[in-house]
Formats: C-alpha cells, sequence, structure tokens
C-alpha cells in the first residue's frame, strides 16, 4: 500500500446536502458499508466517513436537512470538490428546496466543486407517485453545472436516480464523483465503455429503453 493511502488526511471532499429525511444517511450507509437500515436516524449537524479509494482517502460529509441546521450545513460544505444534491423523486418540495436551501450552501465549496444531481428511493417510484420528471431534474443539473466545462465536447450534467434498499445506482454515483474529481478517475474511466452524462434530448428514449445509462 502505497504511503498515500496509509495516510488519514482526505484527498477530496464530498458533501451531501438535501431536506431531513430523504434518505441521505442510508445512501452513504448503503455505499460504505453495502447495508440498509430502515430505522436509521435523522442526522444531527453533521456525520463523517473515510473512505479508501484506490490510492485516495475521500471524506464523506453527510450533513442534516433541517433548516435549523443550515449554518452547521454551510460550514461543513467548505472546501468541497463535489457536492451530492439529493431529493425524493416523491416531493416536489424536496427537489424544490435544492434550489431555494442548498445550492446557496455551496457558495462555500470550491469553485469547480461538482454538483450531482440525486434521487433518492427509486424503489419507491412510479408513474403514480413521481412528483419530479426526469427532464426536470436533468435541467436543473445542467444549470447547476454550468460553471464546469464540457467533458468530452458535452455538457456536464450528472444525474442520478438510486435506491439504498436495492444498491441501484449507488456504486456507480460514487465511482462517477470520483473518477471526475481524482487524477486516477480519468484513468480508470478511459478503460471503460459507459457514461453517466445524459443529453436532455436523449431522455425521453432513455426513459422508453428503461436504459441504465439513466442515473
Amino acid at each position: 500500500m502505497s504511503n498515500t493511502a496509509k495516510k488519514k488526511k482526505a484527498d477530496l471532499k464530498v458533501v451531501i446536502v438535501g431536506e431531513a429525511s430523504i434518505g441521505k444517511t442510508c445512501l452513504i450507509r448503503r455505499y460504505i458499508e453495502g447495508t440498509f437500515d430502515p430505522d436509521t436516524s435523522t442526522t444531527l449537524g453533521a456525520s463523517f466517513y473515510l473512505k479508501q479509494w484506490g490510492n485516495y482517502n475521500v471524506a464523506l460529509w453527510d450533513t442534516a436537512g433541517e433548516e435549523r441546521f443550515s449554518g452547521l450545513s454551510s460550514f461543513y460544505c467548505r472546501g468541497a470538490s463535489a457536492a451530492i444534491l439529493a431529493f425524493d423523486p416523491c416531493s416536489q418540495q424536496s427537489f424544490q428546496a435544492l434550489r431555494e436551501r442548498f445550492v446557496p450552501l455551496l457558495e462555500a465549496a470550491e469553485k469547480d466543486c461538482l454538483h450531482v444531481v440525486v434521487a433518492t428511493k427509486a424503489d419507491l417510484v412510479s408513474p403514480s407517485t413521481r412528483a419530479v420528471s426526469s427532464q426536470q431534474v436533468l435541467a436543473f443539473a445542467r444549470e447547476i453545472n454550468q460553471h464546469l466545462p464540457p467533458k468530452d465536447d458535452k455538457p456536464v450534467i450528472p444525474y442520478f436516480e438510486t435506491s439504498s434498499l436495492s444498491g441501484q445506482n449507488v456504486k456507480r454515483l460514487f465511482e462517477y464523483i470520483f473518477e471526475h474529481c481524482l487524477p486516477e478517475g480519468e484513468e480508470r474511466k478511459k478503460r471503460t465503455s459507459s457514461s453517466v452524462d445524459l443529453d436532455l434530448e436523449n431522455v425521453s428514449s432513455a426513459e422508453n429503453k428503461k436504459s441504465c445509462c439513466k442515473t
């Protein structure tokens, strides 16, 4: 193991924000521990996890979603290179809160911070319960990542639909972030043929085909 992997200092800081009770903690624990606990307690303040990825240490900060903790959440966003903006696709309110409450908190993050929009609880979504369309989310993801240069001549519009219960797209989400933000990630990405960036024009066909590229 390299000296880089042995040290405890984080090489990358990732913060997750979103309203309370939309599954932020379950998402991180599913990735870190590979488990799902339906009785997970609401985060108060913030929780910290350190994950090794290759030769790098990644700090994952799980922040509280309640408005009374907004000051603390802004503090924990400082210096973040990537942010997960999580919402419940069955709740229009939780999606609107991303723009109104949580995007402003990310002003404390790095200037080139990657903003990844994540729908949680995909296992509970059906045509009758979905309150936020994929088109809405992709437009939002495109908007909040305008500060980033295009990759492969395409705009960066990262959007994932995840399930902490089944594990759907959870690993893929975090791998995408690490590949985007860490030097080793570009080399890994060259060895794979899949992409998680979607153009708005391709959303309808992706949904009709139930493609796994719709993350």
